[in-house]
Parts: C-alpha cells; structure tokens; sequence
C-alpha cells in the first residue's frame, strides 16, 4: 500500500471516529504568550518564495487591519501580545515566528537564507536583550526558526529542505537543550514547516502531543516518521495547504485559521478543538498566515 493512499483511508477513518465521539478527549486552553510586528512597511518587493509577486497590488492599510485583528482575537482568547517595532526596509518583518525559537527562556535567533530578510534577525536580537533574555544565541548555520521549528513539549520538530540547513537542527538542540526530529520537506510551495505542519496539543501529563499536517509536503521517509511518532494525527489535504490553513496557532483548544480553511475546520471541530477564523488574505500575499506573525516565547 503506497502512502499516500495509507494516509488518505486513515484519514476518513479517524474522521468517522471523531465524529462519532466528539467529546471524547477534553480540550483544555493554556494561556500563551506570543511576540508580533505590525506590518507598517508591509509591502511584496522581491520573491523568495512561490506565493509572492511584486505585480500584484498590496494594500498595506488592510494588511494592519487584518493583523490588528489576529493580534486583538489573541488577547481576547486570554493571551499576551508583546509587540516590536517594525523597521523601515523590512517588509517581511512582521513574519515573526522566523526570528527566533523560544523553549524554557532559551532563545535560539535566526539566521536568514534571502539577503532580503537578514538584517531582521538583529532588531529580534536586541528586542530579547531588552526584554530581559539573557540566555540568547545567534546561530551559525541557516535557521529560519519556528518557520522550521516546532515544538511538541517533548520534541522540537524540525523541518528542512528549502531554508533551514540541516546543520542547524543539531545547533538547535545543544543550544535549546530538546531533542530534535528532522523533517525533509518536498514541496517548493510548503517551504516552511509551518505551512505543512502544526501542534494541536502539546504533551501534557502523560498525555501525547497532537498535531496537524499535510503528507505530501514531505519526503515519503519522513512521512513514515510522522505516521509512528503521530499515529492520531489530524491528516490535511490539498484545499488545507493551498489557503495556508496549516500555518495555524493553537492554545490546546482554540485553534487560530485562516478564513478559508473551512474543510480543515470541519475536522477540529469533529476532535473537540474551537476553530477561530481570521482574514489574513493581505498578508498571504507574500506567504504568511497567522503562524508566521506569531512568536511564542515559552517561559
């Protein structure tokens, strides 16, 4: 049986048990802490990725008022938003989560692959320094942070690929002190791995993680590797990833999407998770969604 077709038959099953017994497994929030940059200077001037063409017009007015709003629906879920200030040159800024990975207080920064993009990672730098970090590593080899990296509570998945050297997995678990399973991405479309893959739950009290993702995004070894360590994992399609409904935030409960993700809604909803939708279409313009503009800074 070739695995694709595997995943796709477990999918329909663990949809019709899911359905049968919503309210098998209680849903429990926790409270988050999360960093974000208003995208003041937000605009699609170069392309470093297959969502962006600077011929298509940008409303930078409404790509704030989207972002205000995924900042505010945040707060209003119980959450705290720290803010950092945007800088001029740097439209991709307000993509956050690729300027550092935050586990137990250790910050491990990022280091860019585009040239475009790398003066972000020292404005991030700084903002940790002044915000009382102190245990802060800049890496050496290319790391694009939680684009790449996410953490499960037990283990920091760790995607590569496209922009994070596989060196980099290795610097990120002696700096962060996790162990580290990497991905191998597949698809030039989902060049991050949080537009393939995100954390429902984290493994909590003897309880496992849960996670989402897309298969086909990566290489069939570590589709393999997904399947043994996520045997319940909620298995995404196609229509999930072509609107970045993957690159979703979830607090345990409360699980952050974009509008159109309407068929991935339907599934979390069926598990016992909260969808909550927002319009990120201005900023999916040059390949983010609500992930991308979402730090979370653990402990």
């Amino acid at each position: 049986m070739c695995v694709e077709c595997g995943h796709t038959f477990r999918s329909m099953t663990l949809l019709s048990e899911t359905a049968a017994h919503p309210a098998a497994v209680e849903r429990v929030p926790t409270t988050r802490r999360y960093l974000m940059c208003e995208p003041k200077y937000f605009t699609v001037e170069y392309v470093i990725n297959p969502w962006m063409d600077p011929d298509q017009p940008v409303d930078t007015a409404k790509a704030v008022e989207q972002w205000t709003a995924l900042k505010e629906t945040y707060e209003r879920l119980g959450h705290k938003v720290e803010t950092i200030e945007p800088e001029p040159g740097l439209p991709d800024m307000v993509f956050s989560a690729n300027s550092g990975t935050v586990v137990d207080g250790r910050v491990l920064g990022s280091r860019f692959r585009a040239p475009q993009r790398a003066a972000e990672a020292d404005h991030f730098r700084r903002w940790f320094l002044d915000n009382g970090y102190r245990d802060v590593v800049m890496p050496e080899r290319i790391n694009e942070a939680e684009g790449d990296f996410a953490w499960t509570g037990e283990v920091l998945l760790a995607g590569t690929g496209f922009r994070t050297d596989p060196g980099a997995h290795a610097e990120a678990q002696e700096t962060l002190g996790v162990p580290v399973v990497s991905l191998h991405l597949v698809d030039p479309r989902y060049y991050h791995l949080d537009v393939a893959l995100f954390v429902l739950s984290e493994a909590h009290d003897g309880r496992r993680a849960e996670i989402a993702y897309y298969p086909a995004a990566f290489s069939e070894g570590t589709q393999r590797v997904l399947a043994r360590l996520f045997p319940d994992a909620v298995i995404c399609t196609e229509e999930d990833a072509a609107c970045l409904g993957i690159n979703a935030v979830s607090d345990g409960r409360n699980v952050v999407l974009p509008v159109e993700a309407t068929r991935l809604a339907a599934v979390l909803t069926a598990r016992g998770y909260e969808p909550v939708m927002v319009d990120i279409s201005e900023l999916r313009k040059s390949g983010g969604g609500p992930k991308c503009c979402t730090m979370e800074l653990r402990g």
